[in-house]
């Protein structure tokens, strides 16, 4: 696979990478359970460990959030390749696991996995924003809105808002209210996740006390949701990323330029269930998390795909707007240069 240096450098998708990454969709029910074993039995021994620790220190109990919300990434991103029908043969079976992760990353399945497809479906497509992304507006949108748009545009954005609040605000607040119309199965998803997690609730408060739930449960929701802002964010916010209107948006062109490659230290791949394989993920979502580093390994694989590492990862935190004349995202610095110019 090459690396993309810069857009000038793109050449049209070539033709290989479609049969080369067919070998890997096909779901293994072995290792699924082996990845279903290594997650959420580990997960709830970290949580009875927290729960012990608190006698003794409840900075020991912070310290156990790290491998907490490691775990319950790896839960999410099962959830996550249900939803794609990709983890499990059956479809029922994918259901029925990812509606079991949603209960515990406070996520209803079905509702997140249609706004997920929508999100696949027009990744980079500027005239498609909206729904399962973060909100982007174009430098010539922000030149044109008022400044009252622009002050709460600005705050939205801000790392301490996207990152620190507006996961958390979602995932604790926002995912307990359907959006839909009629009864339906996205809808009795948002109803039979709020029972369920009303019901963990009340079954671990009576049984472990209330307080201590909150003191367990709570830092860890918190802190997997600034992860999962995060990586969402650097999987599709970077500089040389790709967006597109109507018939100049191509879904190939799409995956390659506007998905990255995060390249993790393996431990935190680990962890994150190989979604820094983003670039492939969106190519082909049907293959599922444990077959992705297999996928790029493939010699016959030809793909391009920008590469982000830890440290160059941060830099994409400045960056707000996307220049359709650069083809690029800035951040707001770009704009005081432009008229200083």
């Amino acid at each position: 696979m090459n690396h993309i240096d810069s857009v000038s450098s793109l050449e049209p998708a070539r033709p290989t990478w479609r049969n080369a990454m067919m070998k890997y969709q096909d779901p293994s029910a072995a290792r699924a359970i082996w990845q279903l074993s290594n997650s959420f039995i580990p997960y709830v021994l970290v949580l009875y460990l927290m729960y012990r620790s608190i006698e003794y220190s409840y900075l020991l109990t912070l310290a156990l959030v790290l491998p907490a919300v490691g775990f319950i990434t790896r839960i999410f991103i099962i959830q996550h390749d249900c939803g794609h029908g990709s983890f499990f043969r059956s479809r029922v079976v994918n259901n029925i696991v990812g509606s079991l992760c949603g209960i515990l990353t406070f996520t209803p399945y079905f509702q997140w996995r249609h706004d997920h497809a929508l999100h696949h479906a027009g990744s980079g497509q500027l005239d498609k924003r909206g729904t399962g992304d973060i909100h982007t507006m174009t430098v010539a949108e922000y030149q044109k809105a008022t400044p009252w748009r622009r002050f709460w545009y600005r705050v939205y954005r801000h790392p301490v808002i996207l990152f620190g609040v507006e996961g958390f605000f979602l995932f604790l607040v926002l995912f307990r209210f359907s959006r839909t119309k009629g009864f339906n199965r996205r809808r009795w998803s948002v109803y039979a996740t709020n029972l369920a997690i009303l019901a963990m609730v009340m079954i671990l408060g009576f049984t472990i006390g209330f307080k201590e739930y909150v003191l367990v449960q709570l830092p860890i929701l918190y802190c997997m949701s600034v992860v999962g802002m995060w990586l969402f964010h650097v999987q599709h916010q970077f500089e040389d990323t790709y967006w597109e209107q109507g018939a100049s948006w191509d879904y190939v062109s799409a995956a390659e330029r506007g998905s990255s490659y995060y390249k993790l230290p393996k431990v935190l791949q680990w962890f994150t269930g190989n979604i820094g394989l983003h670039h492939l993920h969106h190519l082909n979502p049907r293959i599922a998390n444990y077959r992705l580093q297999r996928c790029q390994d493939d010699p016959e694989l030809d793909v391009r795909f920008h590469t982000l590492t830890l440290w160059s990862s941060l830099k994409t935190l400045h960056l707000r707007l996307w220049d359709e004349e650069r083809k690029r995202m800035v951040g707001f610095s770009a704009l005081k240069k432009a008229v200083q110019q």
